[in-house]
């Protein structure tokens, strides 16, 4: 008889893969049955379990953005130090786990042999997160990733060592309509000017009702020009966001002059100390200054200082400013307040009645 060909599986594509398959041996036959943890050094993490079994955890950083030699690299590091078992972290860092003590420090040692760095823990600036940049994304109006570099350059002492009053979580996004990012201290885009639409490649490339649809304050619609279908911008109701560009790349947003950085603190999903809190824009029209972006990562590294030297012991950045209040941040970080800290866009009713403090 013919041998019957299996049915194939149907493809899962919801939901997360199951994170048993890739847990240490020792992390599954433990689960729910921690002790405690606690932090031998900068980078080091070690759980006990009720059973007396322990497991080190090293946390190595990384640029995000790796190329195949970089990720080998990283695979025979765990492949000779940490008996194989290694783990990417949603900040893009690289955890190597060992259930013996004496793994440690060879395990560092080859790491940092290898031109990469051991930190991230407990009171320290963690591994920044960044969105795709130019790389993936199709609105980016910077190259995130490269920010994420040049500052962690800058601040790679902070990550390495426990010497900032809590936990920073810095984030950078290219945009700031779909990957604005949540956290202390976010470097996002900014926009200030409209689209320039390049109306003789419009009715060719765009489908004209899905970008009407896609702008959140429908400041685009249908128009003729030159004889030619294409669209145009009431610019008094256009917020610069960027969103019409991936339908209808004629609609450039991005440019070297108008597209700006802008700075937001205060950010934090956790609740341990106070309530779940939104960042805050602190500055803005800082230049998109590729490769380094000097002028962003003095602002980043001036409020970090006298975050350092004002916060008290494990004060996260919006309970700190909570404590101090706004206007001593901006007295104790030189920041300048202008009329981009208010939020006077004709939306912003609906923003204000959405919230629990105001109604008119």
């Amino acid at each position: 008889m013919a041998e019957q060909k299996a049915t194939p599986r149907s493809p899962i594509e919801s939901g997360c893969p199951d994170g048993f398959q890739y847990m240490h041996p020792l992390m599954i036959k433990n689960y729910g049955n921690w002790a405690y943890h606690e932090d031998p050094q900068p980078g080091v993490l070690l759980h006990v379990a009720h059973s007396g079994d322990k497991l080190w955890t090293i946390k190595c950083g990384t640029q995000r953005i790796l190329d195949v030699f970089t990720l080998r690299k990283l695979c025979e590091i765990g492949d000779t130090y940490a008996d194989g078992f290694i783990h990417f972290t949603i900040r893009s860092n690289v955890e190597y786990m060992v259930t013996k003590e004496e793994q440690v420090q060879p395990l560092i040692d080859a790491i940092e042999g290898a031109g990469f760095i051991v930190g991230g823990t407990r009171n320290s600036v963690a591994m920044i997160s960044h969105t795709q940049g130019w790389l993936h994304c199709d609105i980016p109006g910077t190259d995130a990733s490269g920010v994420v570099k040049s500052m962690m350059d800058e601040l790679i002492g902070e990550f390495k060592e426990w010497n900032m009053p809590n936990r920073v979580h810095i984030t950078t996004s290219c945009c700031q309509i779909n990957c604005g990012g949540q956290g202390d201290i976010a470097i996002n885009v900014q926009h200030t000017k409209p689209p320039k639409i390049n109306h003789d490649l419009v009715s060719n490339v765009c489908e004209r009702p899905s970008v009407v649809a896609r702008c959140p304050v429908a400041a685009i619609r249908p128009a003729m020009v030159n004889g030619k279908a294409s669209l145009e911008v009431d610019e008094k109701k256009c917020i610069c966001c960027g969103a019409c560009f991936p339908p209808c790349p004629p609609m450039q947003i991005n440019d070297a002059e108008h597209t700006k950085l802008a700075i937001w603190v205060g950010g934090n999903h956790s609740n341990a100390r106070g309530k779940p809190t939104f960042h805050k824009l602190v500055a803005a029209g800082i230049p998109n200054n590729p490769p380094r972006w000097p002028e962003a990562t003095a602002i980043v590294k001036r409020i970090l200082k006298v975050y350092k030297d004002d916060a008290k012991d494990w004060e996260r950045i919006n309970d700190w400013i909570e404590r101090i209040g706004w206007p001593r941040f901006f007295e104790l970080t030189r920041l300048p307040f202008t009329k981009f800290h208010i939020d006077n866009w004709r939306g912003s009713r609906k923003n204000l009645n959405a919230s629990t403090h105001i109604r008119f």
